[in-house]
């Protein structure tokens, strides 16, 4: 396996990580909106009297737009993050020029960074989809990069 000595590697180690961080921050995110509202919730055990719920009521585990945008952009994280992980190393494994690896796995940490901020302040589905993008054909020219040089 490739070590941090290989810059490829290096490129693919940081953007993973990168993701890795933000998806998981989405978690947080979605905590955070849920305790600042005190609700969203969505088990019916989550409405029971508890040091951190003193004042319970059956509204907390209705649908709140404040957290739930924050858990669609978690769901979008999760439909694109992981393809991006799986197929990243295989293109670092693929050996492609460093700029390529530079331009494609870095590009995508950008777009999905910006997906992010233009989710987060409510944007447009069409300015949604223009950061959206780039990152999912950076995924595709990956994808049939490996293919080819694997076949």
């Amino acid at each position: 396996m490739s070590s941090f000595d290989d810059p490829l590697f290096r490129v693919y180690a940081i953007s993973a990580a990168s993701m890795a961080i933000l998806m998981a921050s989405q978690a947080w995110i979605t905590v955070y909106r849920m305790t600042k509202v005190k609700g969203g919730f969505r088990s019916p055990e989550d409405v029971k009297r508890s040091p951190l719920n003193p004042n319970p009521s059956p509204e907390q585990v209705q649908p709140n737009e404040y957290v739930e945008r924050s858990r669609r952009m978690h769901d979008n994280h999760t439909e694109n993050i992981p393809l991006f992980l799986v197929v990243g190393l295989l293109f670092v494994l693929a050996q492609p020029p460093l700029w390529a690896a530079q331009l494609a796995l870095y590009g995508y940490v950008v777009t999905r960074i910006l997906h992010f901020a233009a989710y987060m302040t409510a944007q447009l589905h069409d300015v949604r989809a223009a950061m959206w993008t780039p990152g999912a054909l950076a995924v595709m020219a990956m994808a049939i990069y490996v293919l080819v040089s694997a076949i």
